[in-house]
């Protein structure tokens, strides 16, 4: 673990030469993009304190600022059990981090004129085409819950997957009979049955609500991953690869950890340390039956702020176009409006909508956490997050592999800790 005896020395090294990165962005002091270097420390200080203390086993962040990577930083363990020290380029599961790359998959499609937004999603997936919402009701004689179903009042839509308003959900998001009748990963099931499969089963679940009425977060971008198979005539992996991974030089980025890379795939702790549960993630040096769009990607944090970039360039990096502007600024809009709500605690966050594929700010208050209006970011379930800020021109990708709970108070903590460090 890289350990600094003063804040001085911290200092120091956030001002030399930053670790080499898979084709790295350019490279800047943090001062020469408005950050300050001193309290950049502050990020390396508190994590590495949080791996001592025994709450993550370890961590990687990267920033960049106009363009410019200002820090990137490793710190604790790859895998804490074997003592492995964490590398700037360590490998992890990205989970939901995968949903903003399925979803720009699909609107390069569109872009392609191969499908449209508005479409219904029985255009390319016959069975979703009568689909039944669930509504429970207490019986009065028995006192009993009872399951009945009613058809839909219009059918969900390409909009409705990529903003999450389709009415379908996950298994663990409630413990009604219409919650149980979903499983709760499709990271799991990937392990077990193909796309195809996968996605026919979902559609003979009933729906929680009205499709288009309620943002729910649910099974929809691995739809999202079906209909881009559907569409373009290869897996989704296949379709990443050849139109967002190799433009952009994501080489670390895929569904499986090659052999020759397992040595880099970071590991979390063999229980959880607030909970004491063991954890459990999946194995991803073996390929998947199928590549959901949902939540079964692996990325280096080096990567993803390549990904990230080029949606803050408004499409395209390093000369690889990968969506156009107008795209990327109706992707990165909130799409959900006044007269969508969101179902259950779970939501995008106060003072947040959702776009295709992000949460997105919509106002600079009204959120619990400071930013600026139209940033936009998500997670991933196992410890990843991201977010972009237009406005200050600004990037961020922290990567830890710690399921659970805590993954919340670390998106907090380094959204806190970047944006202080702001010296502009």
């Amino acid at each position: 673990m890289r350990r600094f005896t003063s804040l001085a020395g911290l200092i120091v090294a956030l001002c030399t030469a930053l670790p080499a990165l898979a084709a790295d962005l350019p490279t800047a002091r943090p001062e020469e993009v408005g950050l300050s270097s001193a309290r950049l420390a502050r990020i390396t200080e508190t994590l590495t304190a949080d791996v001592e203390r025994g709450r993550i086993p370890g961590a990687v962040v990267v920033i960049a600022r106009r363009g410019r990577i200002a820090y990137a930083e490793a710190v604790g363990f790859r895998d804490k059990a074997a003592g492995a020290p964490m590398p700037v380029d360590a490998i992890f599961r990205i989970a939901s981090m995968t949903k903003p790359m399925a979803s720009v998959a699909a609107m390069m499609l569109y872009e392609d004129g191969r499908l449209f937004v508005n479409d219904p999603v029985s255009k390319y997936i016959p069975a979703f085409a009568k689909m039944q919402v669930g509504v429970e009701q207490v019986n009065p004689m028995t006192g009993k819950s009872v399951l009945r179903f009613v058809p839909v009042e219009r059918e969900m839509t390409m909009q409705d997957l990529l903003r999450h308003t389709s009415g379908l959900t996950y298994g663990n998001r409630g413990t009604t009979a219409i919650h149980q009748a979903y499983p709760t990963s499709s990271s799991a099931a990937s392990r077990e049955v193909t796309s195809a499969e996968f996605i026919n089963r979902l559609a003979k679940a009933p729906l929680l609500f009205q499709p288009g009425t309620r943002w729910e977060y649910s099974f929809s971008t691995d739809v999202v991953g079906r209909v881009v198979e559907v569409v373009s005539g290869q897996s989704l992996g296949q379709f990443l690869d050849e139109r967002l991974f190799r433009p952009l030089k994501m080489a670390d980025t895929g569904f499986v950890v090659p052999a020759t890379k397992v040595a880099r795939l970071a590991q979390p702790f063999a229980t959880d340390p607030d909970t004491g549960k063991p954890v459990t993630v999946p194995d991803v040096t073996v390929p998947p039956k199928f590549e959901c769009g949902g939540g079964c990607a692996v990325a280096t944090a080096g990567d993803y702020i390549r990904f990230a970039q080029m949606l803050l360039n408004r499409g395209s990096l390093d000369g690889a176009r990968i969506l156009g502007r107008k795209t990327v600024e109706y992707m990165t809009s909130d799409h959900l409006g006044a007269s969508v709500t969101s179902g259950g605690e779970y939501g995008p966050g106060p003072g947040y909508g959702f776009g295709l594929g992000f949460a997105v700010r919509r106002e600079t208050g009204q959120a619990s956490l400071t930013g600026t209006a139209g940033d936009y970011n998500w997670g991933g379930a196992f410890g990843t997050a991201f977010w972009i800020d237009p406005k200050e021109q600004l990037v961020v990708v922290s990567m830890t592999q710690a399921p659970g709970t805590i993954r919340v108070h670390y998106r907090q903590l380094l959204k806190t800790l970047v944006l202080q460090a702001l010296d502009d």
